[in-house]
């Protein structure tokens, strides 16, 4: 047996070992393709008109009271205030879960647990882990990890598989572009050939980034590339960082919309201005600026803010990340092409549907090879024929 044959069984064996995890997360990837755009058109009715009484929105401080007026039991951790000034603001409160206010109101207009988030949500659970709840997560994560490394081995011995041993039109025809009038075996033959070739390079950036997303060991793997140490586990607040806490209670702070405004001057052309809410311990501000759509790392950047007198003390974020770190974010949002934009996300989607039909004809070709071995060793001999 050859090297070349024996990747290829290799290739077989978990191709139909993970063909069926692969199709689910394959599925689930293409309803998943447009998930923010969804949600986005699904919230529209959020957008507020504005009032001849208030002609001004509130500030950032002045929708942070009407925020604990209206939710009380709400402990924002994030306020995100848009360039559009009819968008709602959008606090997130914990769990997944976003309110939306009337920024010039302050009125609270509803949250983002809706049908839709909710269907799209639960595809991404299946995506995931199955949809599995508890502890049994773990196992899902397990199974879905393991089928995504078996696809990036499948990505890369396709390839290499795919490669011909003589380069000329006639053996490349076949093999790069879809033929008509053909059936069974030689269109399944065809169109694995030709989507796996097309889909190669999307794909493999796809699968290999939700190897870095589900294994610590492949983002560790990534730092080291990159000559850096992998970061550290975060560390847990002790007693004494409650202690503090308490004390800074007594504190005064700077008022929130200042530093809005800075960052407002500072950003020029922005979409949206994330405020993160500090810790009572907190010494400084952060507030995100985002120039793109929220899932592009490279035109994100943060501004820290001294949280007494209220001056810039720092330009962080991206920017200031080291190469493995930016590779890594990167990364994130190259899993589902959100990194380019509507147009990543599209090629995402296309590549997510090709992977489908490569497991289904990678599965009817590997089907009809187990039929005609069954039906070889089923076939008597010449010498049985003639008894």
């Amino acid at each position: 047996m050859n090297f070349r044959t024996f990747i290829f069984w290799v290739h077989l064996v978990i191709g139909v070992a993970g063909g069926i995890i692969i199709l689910m997360m394959s599925l689930t990837g293409v309803v998943l393709t447009y998930e923010a755009q969804i949600n986005r058109w699904d919230q529209q009715e959020y957008r507020s008109q504005e009032r001849a009484t208030h002609s001004e929105p509130l500030t950032i401080d002045e929708l942070l009271l009407h925020i604990s007026d209206h939710v009380p039991d709400a402990t924002p951790s994030a306020i995100t205030i848009r360039h559009n000034q009819l968008e709602p603001a959008v606090v997130n409160v914990g769990g997944g879960i976003s309110m939306f206010f009337d920024r010039y109101s302050g009125q609270p207009l509803g949250n983002n647990d809706r049908p839709i988030r909710r269907f799209l949500r639960s595809v991404m659970y299946w995506h995931r882990w199955f949809a599995l709840d508890g502890d049994n997560r773990i196992y899902g994560r397990t199974i879905t990890n393991t089928a995504n490394l078996g696809f990036l081995f499948l990505v890369i011995s396709g390839a290499y598989l795919w490669w011909p041993k003589t380069w000329s039109l006639s053996a490349l025809r076949p093999i790069t572009w879809f033929r008509a009038g053909l059936k069974g075996r030689a269109r399944n033959f065809n169109w694995h050939n030709v989507i796996g070739l097309w889909m190669a390079l999307p794909l493999a950036i796809i699968v290999f980034s939700g190897s870095a997303i589900g294994y610590r060991w492949v983002t560790n793997g990534i730092y080291f590339a990159f000559g850096e140490n992998p970061p550290g586990q975060s560390t847990i607040t002790s007693q004494s960082d409650v202690t503090d806490a308490n004390v800074n209670e007594q504190r005064h702070y700077a008022s929130y919309q200042p530093m809005f405004d800075q960052a407002n001057i500072d950003a020029q052309l922005w979409n949206a201005i994330t405020l993160r809410i500090p810790a009572d311990n907190a010494e400084r501000v952060l507030l995100l600026v985002d120039r793109g759509t929220g899932r592009q790392p490279s035109k994100q950047y943060e501004l820290a803010f001294d949280r007494e007198n209220g001056g810039l003390v720092e330009r962080t974020g991206y920017p200031a990340y080291s190469p493995a770190r930016k590779f890594g974010r990167w990364l994130r949002f190259a899993h589902t092409g959100e990194v380019y934009g509507f147009l990543g996300q599209t090629i995402a989607g296309i590549a997510a549907a090709g992977a489908v039909v490569l497991v289904w004809t990678g599965l009817a070709m590997a089907w009809r090879r187990f039929q005609n071995t069954q039906s070889k060793q089923s076939r008597p001999s010449p010498g049985e024929r003639l008894r």
